[in-house]
């Protein structure tokens, strides 16, 4: 098998949590980094055992032991904000790789418990500390973490949509640099 298809069977095992705790920028640059033999398979704590035993598996090697210095390994996570404490701000909102938390500046954020992923990047991002990492079952009404699918699906929206926006801002940089260049010339 050649490293695409390689590096596509590693991915297809990975949850797509997006989270980064592996230490590459998500969970595709994290296959690729283990196809090409430059990153361990024991790094993937939302993946856990199931996904520890699939890589080994896969890349028939012995079934090492959880890289614990990554995190947590197989608690299905998810984020809670406070709303008592939250101020709008909307930091948190850039990082979330799937887009589940919603909200506006200066109004309260929400996170949609079946579409966040655990991954933690929104917290380091919150001013006030009112975002709190919690294990799904000890919300109110406990949900099912997202299936890998419905991850990489809403990922890639994000990406796309990230994408767009950044070709909306240079295409008006090009319009107001062009207008200023009339107006001076």
């Amino acid at each position: 098998m050649d490293r695409t298809q390689r590096v596509q069977l590693i991915d297809d095992l990975l949850p797509q949590t997006q989270c980064r705790r592996c230490g590459y920028d998500g969970c595709r640059p994290y296959a690729e980094a283990i196809a090409d033999g430059d990153a361990n398979i024991n790094r993937c704590p939302p993946g856990g055992d199931t996904t520890l035993h699939a890589l080994a598996k896969l890349l028939d090697r012995p079934v090492p032991t959880p890289d614990t210095d990554c995190g947590e390994f197989g608690a299905q996570k998810t984020v809670w904000i406070d709303p008592h404490s939250c101020i709008g701000c909307a930091r948190c909102l850039p990082p979330c790789p799937v887009d589940a938390i919603i909200g506006a500046s200066r109004q309260l954020h929400v996170v949609l418990d079946a579409e966040c992923t655990g991954c933690e990047l929104c917290i380091a991002h919150c001013p006030v500390d009112c975002i709190v990492l919690m294990d799904r079952n000890e919300r109110p009404s406990p949900t099912v973490a997202p299936a890998r699918e419905e991850n990489l699906q809403r990922f890639q929206a994000h990406e796309r949509r990230v994408v767009q926006r950044n070709e909306r801002r240079q295409q008006l940089l090009a319009e107001r640099k062009k207008r200023a260049a009339s107006l001076i010339a």
